[in-house]
């Protein structure tokens, strides 16, 4: 297959996400405000567009209240710098089943499940240009919990986006939500081209070899753009990677604490050595205008 490198590239910072990293690094941000300064010291490295959870500012665990994502929206908007806000529609879908002989006897601490339109409330109320469409159900590395994400629920919950204007990230975590996401596509849910983020290494999700990498990337459709991102220590490498392939590039303490070995990281950090990666192989980072351009993305005031 011939080099199809991407010349302009757009960084995307996942600034906190809700894995239980927050007591593995105090440079994960929990409250409101030190998420929305932390996704704007990455934005002022380089970073095109920030990818936002939310926490209980008190234990970090993850959260979904609309009062938070309104407060991160409103700190990011109303600062001096500019940047395109996607905002996790993941939350809601979480099963955490009882013991393998009680299955049915659910974690109430592990299980959150949402209607479509409470899981894309905030959505609604921010109005951020991107948010994210978790496009399958997906077995993770935490004993007995699910990420349940149904087909009915992505038809629902894609059409909502649709229907607000605000652009679906596709996340594929496997080739099969890739899969489904095309179908999404062709049922007229989603509107095409697509924006697809390719989730690599995420156990038990796609492996972050190169075979099954480029196996996702040639399932994208040609018109539609990606971005890619590894987990933990191969998130620079997968900054390498995505570009070669012709995609862009996702870094951020979602992802990957470290910065060097023994190293804890901040999210402008990782977003500044993404963008000297970027340089040295010749291409270019682009800015936030750039992307909404490229994207059909439109900024707009969350509502009143």
């Amino acid at each position: 297959m011939p080099l199809a490198m991407t010349k302009d590239v757009f960084i995307t910072c996942a600034v906190t996400g809700s894995g239980a990293t927050q007591d593995r690094s105090h440079h994960v941000p929990r409250s409101p405000k030190q998420i929305a300064d932390s996704a704007i010291a990455a934005a002022k490295a380089g970073a095109a567009v920030v990818h936002c959870h939310v926490r209980d500012p008190e234990t970090g665990a993850p959260s979904r209240d609309l009062g938070m994502f309104r407060e991160v929206t409103d700190r990011i908007r109303d600062s001096d710098t500019d940047v395109v806000l996607n905002l996790t529609a993941g939350m809601g879908g979480d099963i955490t089943f009882g013991d393998v002989e009680n299955p049915m006897q659910l974690s109430k601490a592990g299980t959150d499940m949402a209607g479509a339109s409470e899981r894309v409330a905030h959505v609604a109320e921010c109005l951020p240009e991107i948010c994210t469409l978790d496009c399958g159900t997906m077995n993770f590395a935490e004993a007995d919990y699910v990420m349940t994400n149904t087909p009915g629920m992505l038809v629902a919950m894609g059409r909502m986006m649709t229907e607000l204007g605000v652009k679906p990230e596709i996340e594929a975590f496997d080739t099969g939500h890739l899969w489904y996401a095309k179908q999404l596509v062709k049922d007229g849910v989603l509107d095409s081209p697509a924006l697809v983020q390719l989730c690599m290494g995420v156990p038990w999700g796609a492996p972050d070899d190169l075979n099954t990498f480029m196996a996702m990337v040639n399932n994208v459709p040609d018109d539609w753009t990606f971005s890619a991102f590894g987990l933990g220590r191969n998130q620079m490498a997968y900054v390498a990677a995505s570009v070669l392939a012709g995609g862009h590039v996702r870094v951020g303490l979602e992802d990957n604490l470290w910065l060097d070995k023994g190293v804890l990281a901040e999210n402008w950090q990782l977003v500044e050595r993404a963008g000297t990666i970027i340089e040295n192989m010749g291409a270019r980072v682009i800015g936030p205008a750039e992307v909404r351009e490229k994207l059909g993305l439109v900024k707009r005031a969350p509502k009143g």
